[in-house]
């Protein structure tokens, strides 16, 4: 798929290794924190196992584990961490004790990106059924540009402790190339919202083969390009899902703003700031004009030097490829000036073609379902002002208000591993996700309405960083 040439949140898999050590209501009756086995004869361990097939996938494999989190898992060789690195803080526990059967496999597709278990085959995907089951499903897709494995550490982990099922997809395109996949613009990422959507239903009927019975709940949860597609799951297909959690999903929108106004922003400035003496403030100014938070300063260095022009450059291309003619994906680092140069790039004045390409992936606020949405103050990848205050004002505006929360984090930024390189100065966000989908379980379960929304202050007196367990969203 995809034109020949003419994350947010991943960088090369080279840098994701050496970045800092640590990217109406149903009313369900339930109880999250009680997974147990059924009695109907299904609940042997891994039993079934050979009943277990994925409805539409072009090959599976199913294991039985003794241990389907990273405790067990990176040693069976059933993840990737490679695939989760930089993405939570070191100190974050590993909960243990979930045997349970993995499938893991690919639908069909054209595009070879994804590379895991020798495949060389795109929209691969893993789905998680545990013995002891609390008759839910969690679904994902995967930050920025990674495998399916992304969310191991981060969320599945946790939600198979709690005895959710749990399925994710690489969205059907991997890599820093990702925007090959397809025939015209915009393709790449429209492509990812469809792998969402198969494998939730494809995951729904897998989990009712296993146990069976259908879940009696679907869940739909992310960060970054994840936290994206749980926004557009739920304004496009509310009929799959209970409810999501949105954990600072990307924006897309044909009229912005996007990451296509503030990065090129960012490349302009920052150079000229860094480099100290006249012309210094004004580029710091112009800065936090662009939407990057006054104190988040320290941040800068990092974000430019990894995030910033890579994630500018590729972004550009899946949506705007003529921009630089022949050349794929621009020119790292170029200058001010120089042809064709992303630092350069204004998305107001380019083609019509180029926002209709954003608008096939456009999010509209529209949401079916109850979403929570939470966004670290200082994530200067996604700046909070461009991104979800955006996005919050959009669900209002569409009269979605009663469906929706939205939980300003302060100190959060946007990947946790950068917590353990500043951890004064910032908090991890992996726990307010934990008591964000807590907080959706009680919404969705027993009507009990979440906290209003609101900015969540750091606690008095506590070292940011060693908030890896703690984050109250209010009473």
């Amino acid at each position: 798929m995809r034109r020949s040439p003419g994350t947010p949140g991943s960088p090369p898999r080279s840098w994701r290794r050496g970045a800092p050590a640590a990217l109406a209501l149903a009313a369900l009756a339930f109880t999250p924190l009680s997974a147990t086995a059924a009695t109907d004869g299904t609940s042997g361990h891994c039993a079934r196992q050979a009943q277990v097939r994925v409805p539409g996938a072009a090959h599976q494999q199913a294991d039985c584990l003794a241990e389907l989190t990273t405790a067990g898992t990176v040693a069976s060789g059933h993840t990737d961490p490679a695939d989760w690195a930089g993405l939570t803080p070191k100190d974050l526990a590993v909960p243990t004790g979930v045997p349970g059967i993995q499938v893991d496999g690919y639908f069909p597709d054209t595009s070879t990106t994804n590379t895991n278990h020798g495949w060389q085959h795109d929209a691969q995907f893993v789905i998680r059924l545990p013995d002891r089951w609390n008759g839910g499903l969690v679904v994902s897709g995967t930050p920025g540009n990674r495998e399916q494995y992304a969310n191991d550490r981060a969320i599945a982990d946790w939600v198979l402790s709690r005895g959710y099922a749990y399925a994710a997809t690489d969205k059907g395109n991997t890599g820093l190339g990702f925007y090959r996949d397809g025939q015209a613009p915009g393709d790449a990422i429209a492509e990812w919202n469809d792998r969402v959507t198969q494998l939730t239903r494809a995951a729904r009927a897998t989990v009712t083969q296993r146990y069976h019975r259908a879940p009696t709940r679907t869940l739909v949860t992310g960060l970054s390009n994840a936290g994206y597609l749980v926004r557009w799951q739920l304004e496009n297909h509310p009929e799959l899902y209970d409810g999501g959690v949105d954990w600072e999903g990307t924006l897309w929108r044909s009229d912005g703003p996007t990451l296509l106004d503030f990065l090129p922003a960012a490349l302009r400035h920052y150079p000229v700031y860094a480099a100290g003496g006249e012309g210094a403030d004004q580029a710091r100014q112009a800065l936090h004009a662009a939407g990057f938070p006054a104190g988040s300063e320290f941040l800068w260095p990092y974000h430019y030097k990894v995030y910033w022009d890579l994630t500018q450059r590729i972004y550009r291309e899946e949506v705007d490829p003529g921009f630089d003619g022949a050349t794929e994906a621009g020119t790292p680092y170029c200058a001010p000036g120089a042809p064709a140069c992303d630092t350069d790039y204004d998305y107001a004045t380019r083609p019509d073609e180029v926002r209709q390409a954003v608008a096939r992936i456009a999010l509209t606020g529209r949401i079916g379902k109850p979403l929570i949405t939470l966004h670290g103050t200082l994530d200067v990848l996604l700046p909070i002002s461009q991104d979800s205050d955006v996005y919050a004002r959009m669900v209002r505006e569409a009269g979605r208000g009663h469906l929706f929360r939205y939980y300003r984090v302060e100190g959060g930024t946007h990947t946790d591993s950068l917590v353990d390189t500043f951890p004064d100065r910032l908090r991890p966000l992996t726990p307010c996700h934990r008591t964000a989908f807590r907080a959706l379980e009680s919404w969705i379960g027993a009507g009990q309405r979440p906290p209003a929304s609101r900015t969540v202050g750091l606690p008095a007196g506590v070292v940011p960083g060693t908030l890896v367990n703690t984050c109250s969203l209010g009473t």
